[in-house]
């Protein structure tokens, strides 16, 4: 029988090793939505020559199978692209080259994407502005007086827990809330600027943000600013809360092949196919870990910190490779590696995730390691 209708991202029985492959691929059909539609150009990716994926990698002291790998975190889709061009693409479990996969934290790279352009639009006169001067907050609350820098690199101080094995967290009550003023109220932990503590609130503030400024909705400017001039292929999705809002913290939707445009968009310094649409000093800082608390061991994530680095919503690997990735839970990933002229994306249902805090369950350390394998072997 066909699952009821559902409303809202916590309803999905998150973060309980359930399996979730049937539903990332179809949430249109379960959740509200907002609709991205195809781009009036749409660009088709050429391909390359083909190439197979290296038969194991190294992590943490050991050799292991890539195709194990693949299978034990329910990879759905992986899409390697070298110099803009595809050389290897696989779909399994309900994956497709049609499917729309939900993005989770790939979408708060997006969003940061979309306040840079809204700077060079001029709606947003600069990241040291107040967030409190686009966005009403209560006198006294965490973000009160809070730079936008500071909140794109999850560093504003507010209070937060982003435990996801914790049904009771921070960021389980984001799941299943009306989203509109949920971020605003909340309260100052340290001084801003000081420490960077993973909060998916800070994210949808940014959405806000990005509303209050424009005087369009999320949907709306991804449209035009995104979608049309990367040439959107297939149609694509922001969920919404239950009053319309669009989860700007983990809500999109969208194809492989699509989101393999934005981390050219990006490989690329902020050009796609000669047009400027990301400004390149905004992708330079996105990238680029800009503070001691910043730099790889100093973002923490519910109760510890991860040894990758963190910019304007974007995850940094250690390394002096200059890669960079946009990373969501149950290991969705977006990875550039400029060195290595690759971008590859991984679109998952790793069932495990978030049942534990840790690295053997969430598997995202293990995953950088696969990608890197990946990018040298097709370089």
């Amino acid at each position: 029988m066909p699952e009821p209708p559902r409303k809202t991202l916590g309803e999905l029985d998150l973060f309980t090793g359930a399996p979730q492959h049937e539903r990332f691929s179809r949430l249109q059909r379960l959740l509200p939505t907002s609709e991205l539609t195809p781009a009036t150009r749409p660009y088709t990716w050429p391909h390359g020559e083909s190439l197979s994926l290296p038969e194991t990698f190294a992590f943490d002291g050991t050799e292991l199978s890539c195709e194990e790998f693949l299978t034990d975190t329910d990879t759905a889709a992986l899409l390697v692209l070298v110099d803009g061009a595809i050389r290897y693409e696989r779909y399994t479990l309900t994956g497709g080259v049609d499917a729309q996969w939900l993005s989770m934290s790939i979408a708060k790279s997006y969003v940061s994407a979309l306040v840079g352009i809204a700077v060079a639009d001029g709606h947003i006169a600069g990241v040291d502005d107040p967030i409190s001067s686009y966005v009403p907050v209560p006198a006294g609350s965490a973000y009160d007086g809070v730079s936008i820098q500071d909140v794109l690199q999850m560093s504003s101080g507010a209070r937060w827990n982003e435990d996801y094995s914790d049904p009771s967290s921070d960021f389980n009550r984001l799941t299943g809330a009306t989203l509109e003023g949920f971020a605003e109220g909340l309260e100052r932990e340290s001084e801003p600027g000081t420490v960077c503590r993973y909060n998916s609130a800070e994210t949808q503030l940014l959405g806000t943000l990005l509303a209050r400024a424009t005087g369009r909705s999320l949907t709306a400017y991804t449209q035009e600013k995104l979608c049309e001039p990367l040439g959107m292929e297939a149609p694509g999705y922001w969920l919404v809360d239950p009053a319309g809002t669009e989860l700007a913290y983990a809500g999109l939707n969208l194809t492989a092949r699509d989101y393999a445009k934005f981390g050219e968009l990006y490989r690329n310094g902020g050009v796609w196919q000669g047009r400027r649409i990301v400004p390149e000093q905004w992708v330079r800082d996105s990238v680029t870990v800009a503070a001691d608390h910043l730099a790889p061991g100093g973002p923490i994530i519910a109760d510890h910190a991860v040894d990758v680095g963190y910019g304007y919503q974007w995850w940094l690997p250690e390394g002096d490779q200059g890669e960079f990735s946009a990373i969501g839970v149950y290991n969705q990933f977006l990875y550039v590696a400029p060195a290595h002229r690759a971008t590859i994306v991984k679109l998952s249902a790793n069932r495990r995730y978030g049942t534990t805090t840790g690295e053997q369950s969430n598997r995202e350390m293990e995953t950088v390691a696969f990608l890197r394998a990946v990018a040298r072997h097709a370089a």
